[in-house]
């Protein structure tokens, strides 16, 4: 009996001891696993090119991220990367945008950009007195800005932005835009038009009282004959004073910037008297009150100047020749400032 009990004992021994050096070999394996995941996180991946760059659409799955960036230059197995996208509790997370990474990017950091939404951004100036050629053009320069309203009527660019039969001029406020590579004209311009709203709502509801400006469109369409005329910023609230006591008294504004939009790309440069005789629906000169639409794109400034002009009853202005100008309020002080600044008397 003893015998026979010290076998079984023996036997169950062996047993337990294969069990535990089993559990072990697993556990090692598991924690080589693991460190060796661990290691691949923290290296740098291998990239085919110095930089990869790479656009994730809206709706794109972690799994067609992984090959996309293989695809793009990231020389790593994709498998590897959906696996650890999934493994990192992240994978939804990702979003979509225009990435970039440099030699020496890790997994962990492909991720943790994805994540973030650190993407590649670049920019787009519009500059304060622009008409919306010169708008456009800009956008045509834009990189990575896909054209969409490139081919666009006036009208149809309106009717897309919510606003049809609203003249696209001066419609748009100056300011540097940051878009995402890929993205359409039409995003960017979408945001222009509704950052001018914002700042011509605010700036109509601040205005001073006794204004001869029936509506914001009125406000923005004076806005962007002060921003042509103003040289000097000091001098803004002045030149606004002078459009505005003009059309107090019904006094035409005789502006020469609007008669040049009225000539469009005929005008060369050489303003000339016959010009300044020939009618048009923006010739200042041969028309009363306000031109149809604005000229060009007002900054908030002009904007702001419009809406609160300086407390003053001048009617004229002359350029210096310094980019300041000099104000009168009668025409025989005018014509006296003319002699001394244009004609050198």
């Amino acid at each position: 009996m003893g015998a026979k009990y010290r076998g079984r004992r023996g036997r169950g021994a062996g047993l337990l001891t294969w069990i535990v050096a089993l559990l072990l070999l697993t556990l090692l394996l598991a924690g080589g696993a693991a460190a060796a995941a661990w290691w691949w996180l923290q290296a740098p991946m291998q990239l085919r090119n110095p930089t990869v760059e790479l656009s994730i659409e809206a709706g794109s799955s972690p799994r067609e991220v992984a090959q996309a960036w293989a695809q793009a230059g990231v020389a790593e197995d994709p498998r590897l990367l959906y696996q650890w996208f999934r493994w990192s509790g992240q994978a939804r997370q990702i979003r979509a945008g225009s990435y970039e990474i440099h030699q020496g990017a890790t997994p962990r950091e492909l991720l943790a950009k994805m994540v973030r939404g650190d993407e590649v951004l670049e920019q787009l100036r519009l500059i304060e007195g622009w008409n919306l050629r010169q708008l456009r053009a800009a956008l045509a320069r834009a990189p990575s800005l896909k054209q969409q309203t490139a081919g666009w009527t006036e009208a149809e660019l309106m009717a897309a932005l919510g606003a049809p039969g609203q003249a696209a001029e001066g419609r748009f406020f100056p300011d540097t835009y940051a878009y995402s590579r890929g993205v359409s004209d039409l995003t960017v311009l979408k945001r222009a038009y509704a950052a001018m709203q914002r700042r011509l709502d605010s700036a109509w509801a601040g205005r001073s009282e006794g204004l001869p400006l029936k509506s914001p469109e009125e406000a923005l369409i004076l806005a962007s004959i002060v921003e042509k005329e103003t040289g000097a910023p000091a001098d803004r609230q002045l030149v606004a004073a002078v459009f505005i006591n003009r059309l107090r008294i019904g006094m035409p504004l005789q502006t020469d910037p609007t008669v040049i939009y009225g000539l469009g790309e005929k005008f060369d440069g050489n303003l000339r008297k016959r010009d300044l005789q020939t009618d048009t629906p923006f010739n200042t000169y041969t028309r009363g009150g306000l031109p149809p639409t604005p000229i060009a794109m007002p900054g908030v400034a002009s904007l702001q100047a419009a809406l609160h002009p300086a407390p003053s009853r001048v009617l004229y202005f002359v350029a210096r020749g310094d980019g300041s100008s000099e104000f009168s309020e009668d025409l025989a002080a005018h014509n006296r400032a003319v002699n001394k600044y244009q004609r050198g008397r």
